[in-house]
């Protein structure tokens, strides 16, 4: 069984206790239960099964039955409350907490370094920079930023980018990209720094408004769709991204760094069509021209 640190997910490493258990003894479910106080011999295997769910209560006691003390005992009632967290907010103070108890006793939790690179727009942004402008400092790859950031956030920034292992110095100590592209993987908290990450470029992208037309394209479509489309569309969309990233990968040069923002969202709650009605053609479509 693996070490209680590389797990996200309470309900696997409940199921991975049983089955190791389960195949070195007679140990059933029923008597996980007793050990663990509950009066139903199935209740776990249905949390494990994702038909119910473990209490924040009733953490500490399932951790008792397993053998957990101490680091690994409050390890995993973290792991329980980060489930039970509501809203990002919530789960992201929750992810902090197990991170941070990871860290005093000098152990790392897997995707910590990807949560934290996708938190921020700064870390985007300068491992792109930092490789293309050898020997500069701090203060220049600041003023190079848009929206311009401190020499400060700069030299925090690409800390962060070497100890993730995100940027290598070469020997002359220029900044080189350990990978062309980075990932989300399938670490759970790591959808969260995302959508935090995406209100900040959506942020940014308002603020490009200023910007000369000749610096930035802007369009959009408001269109009324059913749920095939949406998938449909989901897909093109999929798509495109694929291959402007192979357009980006062609390329060994940058000349300046720029965010692409695709967004497909409701702006209504979904309608109750009692008749099928074909509407008029181009009545639910609308299209924004740059200006």
């Amino acid at each position: 069984m693996k070490a209680i640190i590389e797990y996200s997910d309470y309900r696997k490493f409940i199921q991975d206790y049983y089955d190791e258990r389960k195949r070195s003894s007679s140990f059933t479910w029923r008597d996980f239960a007793q050990k663990a106080g509950f009066s139903s011999a199935v209740y776990l295997k249905y949390v494990c099964e994702g038909k119910k769910s473990l209490s924040v209560g009733a953490a500490g006691s399932v951790a008792n039955a397993m053998g957990l003390a101490g680091f690994e005992h409050t390890y995993f009632v973290l792991m329980v409350s980060y489930a039970h967290a509501k809203g990002d907010a919530e789960k992201t103070a929750a992810f902090e907490k197990r991170c941070a108890l990871a860290r005093a006793h000098k152990v790392r939790v897997l995707g910590e370094e990807e949560y934290k690179y996708f938190k921020s727009w700064k870390n985007q942004l300068l491992r792109e920079i930092a490789p293309h402008m050898p020997g500069a400092k701090p203060l220049e790859m600041a003023k190079a930023c848009r929206p311009a950031i401190t020499a400060a956030e700069v030299s925090e920034t690409l800390d962060f980018l070497l100890r993730a292992k995100l940027l290598k110095k070469d020997a002359k100590g220029n900044f080189l990209q350990t990978e062309k592209a980075v990932s989300i993987g399938d670490v759970d908290a790591v959808p969260i720094a995302v959508r935090d990450l995406q209100r900040q470029m959506g942020e940014l992208a308002i603020k490009s408004l200023s910007f000369p037309q000749s610096e930035r394209d802007m369009s959009g479509l408001t269109m009324g769709i059913t749920r095939r489309s949406y998938e449909r569309i989901k897909q093109e969309l999929a798509d495109c991204r694929r291959r402007i990233m192979a357009i980006v990968t062609e390329d060994d040069d940058t000349e300046q760094v720029y965010r692409l923002n695709m967004q497909l969202f409701p702006i209504s709650e979904c309608l109750e069509q009692k008749e099928k009605v074909t509407p008029k053609k181009g009545r639910d479509h609308e299209e924004y021209n740059q200006e």
